[in-house]
């Protein structure tokens, strides 16, 4: 958790003329800022270009903020925004997970699988993986929810949903990756729970 000033009030200060606490922002959403951009790239220097520029981009705006919902709400409109900019202009093909073929290649590559498995995981290393397997979709709405801790009322503001709607996609997004990690971590799993 969070010690300290709150967002708002620093960036009450930052605006006021403080620039050196917008630091102790980037510290704080470093990690949900390169984990999202992760998503769309799985190229760690491409993620690391894209949270720079993030937050170059939040500090330009920041004066932009009206405090209507969580700064990381507005911090992950940035943070999508930016890195689809990104991945059209370096023209990079993005391929949903819902193509077949995708599926076929990570079946083929069950060997690839098995050899991983010797490694020792974390449980949150085992579950960013699975969530990797996962529609851009369904990877949204669980990070959001887990990892950006945002409420159900402002993952239905992103998304554009209504809450009751973003309630039943997070339930079908987690059948989703319950899914995946019993498909492809089983090994990881056993070592975790055992």
């Amino acid at each position: 958790m969070q010690t300290g000033p709150g967002d708002n009030e620093i960036i009450n200060r930052v605006l006021r003329g403080e620039q050196a606490l917008y630091a102790e922002l980037v510290k704080r959403y470093q990690n949900f800022v390169f984990t999202i951009a992760l998503r769309y790239t799985p190229n760690r220097e491409d993620a690391e270009e894209i949270a720079q520029d993030v937050f170059v981009k939040v500090y330009r705006s920041l004066a932009d903020f009206r405090g209507e919902s969580k700064f990381s709400t507005w911090l992950y409109t940035i943070v999508t925004t930016t890195c689809i900019t990104f991945l059209r202009r370096k023209k990079l093909t993005v391929h949903s997970l819902d193509n077949e073929h995708i599926f076929e290649a990570a079946d083929n590559q069950n060997s690839t699988f098995k050899a991983n498995q010797v490694e020792q995981k974390s449980k949150v290393q085992v579950i960013n993986d699975a969530i990797k397997l996962l529609s851009v979709d369904d990877a949204r709405i669980i990070t959001l929810f887990y990892q950006a801790e945002q409420s159900l009322e402002e993952i239905g503001r992103i998304i554009g949903v209504d809450p009751n709607t973003a309630k039943v996609k997070l339930h079908r997004a987690r059948q989703r990756l319950k899914e995946k990690m019993e498909k492809y971590f089983t090994e990881e799993l056993k070592d975790l729970v055992g």
